[in-house]
């Protein structure tokens, strides 16, 4: 039936649905169109101009219903491939914005062909056969797994005594895990060998336990609690810092400590990490308090438990209790919370505070004190603005205020008596005009206290007058780490610019070779910044390199094109570009590199395991005037919560606040504006230095377009989170990415073994430990705000079964 004589009501159909589909090309041609001008005008790519005309004149020919629509748009779609082709190569994700929506069009405009007129039948046919072969190459292409692995670019003192004070005897990792990172050295390694990579594939869930204790309405929460298993006892702490114990073995509450946190103590994206436990070396093994577990409370105390009962150590502080508050003066609820546990070397209960960023010049100090673990006594404060002074400040004083914290996990060695700080920043993080010598000297430093007298033994400033909030959010780990000389006592420090320091942690010597590079100048502090900075370059590093406009993605042509204009309209010169009240774009990001899950080492296979995210902020300092126009005003003040959207942060008592758009979004369709993979994870060498594998981290399952999960099991590598645990056996265990899950993976290859899905997000590091002769995997699954993962109050437990 020719189209002449076809039914009059098939041809009304087909002709509304091409005028439809005509509609529709213009909706997208015109912005495309437009916004291809507009790029050129800034520099960027000539394409978007070409394509927007393309599907304009497309939908032309389809509204008079003309076989040369197809011609246009095999044309547009031809010049399109070949564009993609030359951008992007074969790189299968880079290529999802600029091929997905293309190769749909070309589906609709062939269903187009039988109400489109002009050209003979046998013509028409070869036209559509031209496009279906096109189409069919631009899905083999897609299709090709490309090179999205994104494999990081690998860049080319005197010995202290042990000193006299007796440190009490402490457990190491195995059947128990007494300590954050498995010991205060923070190697995440347990030398459990029962579960293995042959059999990890049988692994069961045999318990979970919900805290059920959770703010309600809170939109700003996360837990990243590792629990500590002591004996029989698993120890937790729940997000209103409820200390609980659980039958290791079976999940069963054994008792519960309720301190009686408020909502409004809840710090931004942060709880309750974990406790510290501490035998006291004085007490018989039956008394009460012998065993002990230390937990800093989000309001601001640090209490002592006894393992056994749960009831508070009377004769720990005031009865069981320390104000941590003693002379850190002006604050409000969730601006002063200690979020990490203390860490304990040499009987000294060494405490420090996470200090919301961004509020307030005049904020609470950043003081590190060390507590008699035993008597609750404080035994000195390190106060960077007193130098040498280590007592409680005079009546009337505090602390000085607005002085670099540390908000992450400190490590320690009892033979050295020494414990590693990696700290922050000072008060505000995008501008230092009002910083102290003291503060350029120590922020973003890593700094070896010594727990005996308080005092700084030795720091190093990992970044020069840190004006980019990469604040030191991993804790070092020590290790004993291969020289030609032989081992040396070292300190592996990750840090957000994606590099790892190595240092001698007796003296701070570096033991990897360390560049000072240009870096770029300008910004509203010009005078201030440091013109280098340094690079270590005899190690493995995650940087990669800088973004060009042709790395920005999205869903669709249009999100891509967005995000070219953001790329083209901002400043960006590389890492350290400096900030502005301008646009510019920081990479990685704030949360790029390594945070809070630092790193995990096997000391037998002399490997390092580091999860990585790769990630972009795009940010402006906003100037005084017009952040109060926005009426955004501190955390000290009425109206701090209904006014302070969580992108804008006042940066009180200075010349600007700042606007971060954290990860750098779409705001279509919420997806990130750089393409993948955002985060990895690799294996490295530690003898040769060597790289042994390294691979995008994390499937799409939990992520998509609106924020609505895909549940595809395709590996694009998502932003992580979150430590891992590696085990003698060879397997690395690990949760950390968006998609919810936990992993197994191969220590020797890198490759899954074992998954299982995890009922809230994993931003917290697992723990191994053993009870009568059975090995056990727990991890806590409570989410993170930032991260857009599922929050919970979930502690889940594997194993293998009983036969096994």
């Amino acid at each position: 039936m020719t189209a002449s004589n076809r039914p009059i009501s098939s041809r009304g159909l087909g002709d509304g649905l091409t005028m439809l589909l005509g509609a529709v090309l213009v909706l997208f041609g015109a912005p495309i169109f437009g916004g291809g001008v507009w790029l050129i005008v800034l520099g960027g790519s000539w394409y978007y101009l070409f394509a927007g005309l393309g599907l304009l004149v497309t939908a032309w020919f389809l509204f008079r219903r003309s076989v040369a629509a197809l011609w246009v748009y095999l044309l547009t779609f031809g010049g399109t491939l070949i564009w993609a082709l030359w951008e992007a190569g074969f790189d299968a994700w880079a290529q999802v914005p600029r091929l997905v929506a293309p190769l749909v069009v070309l589906v609709l405009v062939l269903l187009t062909l039988p109400v489109l007129r002009g050209g003979r039948p046998g013509y028409r046919r070869t036209i559509a056969g031209a496009a279906v072969f096109t189409g069919l190459a631009a899905m083999v292409l897609l299709a090709t797994r490309g090179d999205i692995t994104a494999r990081a670019q690998q860049a080319v003192g005197d010995e202290r005594d042990a000193g006299s004070t007796a440190a009490a005897a402490q457990p190491q990792a195995g059947a128990d895990w007494p300590a954050y990172g498995g010991t205060h050295h923070a190697t995440r390694f347990s030398p459990l060998e029962q579960i293995t990579p042959a059999n990890v594939g049988g692994l069961q869930q045999v318990w979970e336990f919900r805290t059920g204790d959770m703010p309600e309405e809170d939109e700003s929460f996360s837990n990243q609690n590792t629990p500590l298993k002591i004996g029989d006892r698993l120890l937790i702490c729940s997000a209103m810092n409820q200390a609980i114990a659980l039958d290791a073995a079976t999940g069963l509450e054994l008792w519960r400590h309720d301190p009686g946190v408020a909502t409004d103590a809840i710090p931004y994206n942060a709880s309750c990490r974990g406790l510290a436990y501490y035998a006291a070396p004085d007490l018989a093994v039956d008394e009460p308090c012998a065993e002990r577990v230390l937990m800093n409370t989000l309001d601001a105390r640090l209490l002592a438990l006894d393992v056994r009962t749960g009831q508070l150590c009377e004769g720990f502080g005031n009865g069981g209790s320390v104000d941590l508050e003693e002379g850190i003066g002006h604050t409000a609820p969730g601006w002063y919370a200690p979020t990490s546990p203390p860490t304990i070397v040499r009987n000294v209960a060494v405490v420090h505070s996470q200090v919301r960023d961004g509020q307030r010049r005049d904020a609470p100090s950043g003081v590190v004190r060390g507590y008699d673990a035993a008597s609750g006594d404080m035994l000195w404060a390190w106060d960077m603005g007193r130098p040498g002074e280590t007592g409680a400040p005079p009546e009337g004083q505090t602390y000085t205020r607005g002085t670099p914290n540390v908000w992450t996990i400190a490590s320690g060695d009892d033979e050295l008596g020494l414990v590693y700080l990696p700290l922050g920043n000072a008060a505000v993080d995008y501008w230092g005009g009002g910083r102290s010598d003291a503060e350029n000297e120590y922020s973003t430093a890593l700094v070896a206290l010594d727990v005996e007298t308080g005092q700084p033994e030795w720091h190093y400033q990992t970044v020069r007058y840190d004006i980019w909030d990469y604040d030191l959010g991993s804790q070092g780990t020590l290790i004993d780490f291969p020289t030609p000389d032989g081992p040396i006592p070292a300190l592996v420090l990750p840090t957000k610019q994606s590099m790892f320091w190595v240092f001698d942690r007796r003296n701070g010597e570096l033991l990897v070779e360390v560049e000072d590079r240009p870096v770029p100048q300008g910004g509203v502090e010009p005078d201030r910044l440091s013109p280098t900075q340094p690079f270590v370059t005899d190690f493995p590093n995650l940087l990669k390199p800088d973004l060009e406009e042709r790395h920005m993605w999205g869903m669709t042509p249009l999100d891509q094109l967005f995000c070219r204009i953001q790329y083209r309209q901002s400043r960006y010169e590389g890492i350290y570009t400096p900030p502005g009240t301008d646009w510019w774009v920081q990479f990685p990001g704030y949360n790029g590199g390594s945070d809070w899950g630092g790193v995990a080492v096997d000391p037998d296979r002399g490997i390092m395991v580091a999860n990585y995210n790769i990630t972009a902020n795009r940010t402006r300092l906003v100037p005084r005037e017009q952040i109060d126009e926005y009426g955004v005003v501190p955390i000290d003040e009425p109206g701090w919560h209904e006014n302070s959207p969580d992108e804008v942060s006042p940066q009180a008592d200075t010349p600007y606040g700042v606007e971060v758009n954290a990860g750098w979004r779409v705001p279509f369709t919420q997806l990130l504006c750089t393409q993948p993979p955002y985060g990895g994870i690799m294996a490295v060498d530690l003898q040769t230095r060597e790289v042994l594998w390294d691979k995008p981290f994390g499937t799409a399952r939990s992520d998509g377009p609106w924020g609505i999960p895909t549940r595809l099991p395709f590996t694009i590598g998502t932003p992580n989170n979150g430590g891992a645990v590696v085990t003698g056996s060879g397997l690395i265990f690990i949760a950390a990415t968006t998609d919810d899950l936990i992993r197994a993976i191969d220590i020797e290859t890198g490759e899954e073994v074992w998954s299982d899905i995890l009922p809230a997000g994993g931003q917290a590091s697992p723990a191994v430990y053993e009870v009568d002769g059975r090995q056990y995997l727990v991890i806590n699954a409570g989410g993170h705000t930032f991260m857009q993962t599922p929050i919970g109050d979930h502690f889940i437990a594997w194993a293998l079964p009983d036969d096994v």
